[in-house]
């Protein structure tokens, strides 16, 4: 189960950091990722960090969003963050958490290799 806080409104040029909860079952073989869906449009890959501690991002946010994972809690939960600077209107959208077991540099991008969903948390960037 995945399940995805801190979403919000932030002014341009603001930050935010998301945080995922993962638990039922052990994700240290999974690939965990952040996807978006922004108002009429198709989801689209943000950022992924592998089970070999590979990390991917989007174009339209590298080196503006960092993803991190943390496998090393006590509570059977393991987390995954996205943290997000200089926010722009454009990264206005539904930010859902997802995990695959394994890692496909070619395919992470794609909608349809991810099995796992969050619900989804709205992030808002406006004045």
């Amino acid at each position: 189960q995945l399940v995805e806080s801190g979403g919000g409104l932030v002014q341009p040029g603001g930050s935010l950091r998301l945080s995922c909860s993962a638990s039922g079952g052990n994700l240290n073989r999974h690939t965990i990722g952040w996807f978006r869906q922004a108002p009429g449009k198709e989801h689209e890959a943000v950022a992924c960090f592998s089970s070999t501690w590979t990390t991917l991002y989007a174009d339209s946010v590298d080196g503006r969003f960092t993803i991190s994972r943390d496998d090393s809690r006590d509570d059977a939960k393991q987390m995954v963050y996205l943290e997000m600077t200089n926010l722009k209107p454009e990264d206005t959208a539904i930010y859902y958490c997802v995990a695959e077991i394994g890692f496909s540099r070619f395919s992470w991008t794609r909608k349809n290799w991810w099995e796992y969903w969050g619900q989804g948390t709205q992030v808002t960037v406006s004045s």
